[in-house]
């Protein structure tokens, strides 16, 4: 079965003594080359996804403010249509009620309902409106100038 070259190394290999003189430093060596193994086999991946994210979160921060900004401009652009209707509309306003208080057309008016200009002027004198006195406020009163 074997070479007759063969059977004097197997002795060899088993005579000689082990390599590893600490058998629990080789297991956590081990454990800590599977453990970094794994983690550069999934660090790309969490690098590439972190970078997507952060990229993905400034896309949609700008995005917001895009439209944060263009609802406002549309709010703005609408306050001044509004504006400026309100300016026509006050000239319109101020235009008619020119136009009602002028003075021939309150001639025109006086006339057609018989009114004319007076011929005399009287002055009439009105007595003072009298003061209502009430009982309760006078006691008050009196209450206070005593607490002087």
């Amino acid at each position: 079965m074997y070479a007759l070259d063969e059977q004097p190394r197997l002795r060899i290999a088993a005579e000689e003594k082990p390599r590893l003189r600490n058998v629990r430093r080789a297991r956590t060596a081990t454990d800590a080359r599977v453990r970094h193994n794994v983690r550069s086999r999934y660090s790309a991946i969490v690098r590439f996804s972190c970078v997507l994210i952060g990229a993905s979160g400034l896309l949609l921060a700008y995005v917001m403010l895009t439209s944060n900004l263009t609802g406002l401009t549309y709010a703005v652009a609408r306050a001044d249509a509004q504006r400026a209707a309100l300016q026509e509309q006050t000239g319109r306003l101020d235009d008619r009620l020119a136009a009602l208080q002028s003075q021939d057309r309150l001639a025109t008016l006086a006339a057609r309902l018989g009114m004319r200009e007076p011929q005399q002027f009287a002055l009439v004198h009105l007595p003072p409106a009298p003061v209502a006195s009430d009982a309760r406020l006078a006691v008050l009163t009196s209450f206070a100038k005593f607490l002087r």
